[in-house]
């Protein structure tokens, strides 16, 4: 209860974020970003009330970024019962990983010539060491999310960067149910400043060669442990 109580006080943080022209899709935008970064765990029940409470806006509008959020398989609607997170499939994180792999690779390869502009995916390995030095593994998964989202960012493509936030926020789902979230988040920290490098020298098959081992890599751990922890039947 205590935890809920912090994550709607959090939330309400971002009622300044709708402004004065409040619509369903900035609230589903606010709701995706804190599924991305963890507030919202897997099997989560969203509670209309409180929520529309916290951000300050109508049950229509509340009920219509659900909608929304649904529509892109991270929340389910139980009839009697509620919407609440999604809990991803095996076949869900492989889906994931493949559309990764697509895309990511797809960035680095089109990015044209060198320099490229890497300040942000500098910002993002950055947090990541801040996470590692105050022992903050969940904050180390979350700043992995950003160097990746920052990745996607250099191809300078809104509709690219729209269907990224949705595969990241999914791809945060599947990182709830790891039991050991520095095993799994750290060794990836080094592969991003690698990358990070490779992309300063304009290296960009070196980059994209890297990328596709820390994807294969990262994909196989995942599942590994999504298996033992949550098992086929879900």
């Amino acid at each position: 209860m205590e935890e809920q109580l912090e994550q709607l006080a959090q939330l309400a943080d971002d009622r300044a974020l709708l402004g004065r022209t409040s619509t369903a899709e900035r609230v589903a935008d606010i709701l995706r970003s804190r599924i991305a970064e963890g507030y919202f765990p897997p099997g989560t029940r969203l509670s209309e009330d409180s929520i529309g409470g916290a951000l300050g806006v109508s049950r229509n509008t509340l009920r219509e970024a659900f909608r929304l959020l649904t529509h892109e398989r991270l929340l389910v609607h139980e009839m009697n019962r509620g919407v609440f997170v999604r809990v991803l499939s095996v076949e869900d994180v492989e889906d994931i990983y493949r559309t990764r792999d697509l895309v990511e690779r797809a960035v680095v390869r089109g990015l044209g010539e060198p320099p490229y502009g890497l300040d942000l995916l500098a910002g993002a390995v950055a947090e990541g060491r801040r996470a590692v030095r105050e022992g903050d593994w969940k904050g180390l998964g979350t700043a992995n999310i950003h160097f990746h989202r920052e990745l996607v960012a250099l191809r300078g493509s809104e509709r690219t960067d729209e269907l990224m936030r949705g595969v990241f926020a999914e791809l945060r789902l599947a990182f709830h149910v790891v039991d050991d979230p520095k095993a799994l988040h750290e060794p990836y920290l080094a592969r991003n400043q690698t990358i990070l490098e490779a992309l300063r020298a304009g290296d960009r098959q070196d980059a994209e060669e890297q990328l596709a081992v820390y994807l294969a890599d990262s994909l196989e751990r995942v599942v590994e442990v999504y298996r033992r922890r949550v098992g086929e039947d879900i």
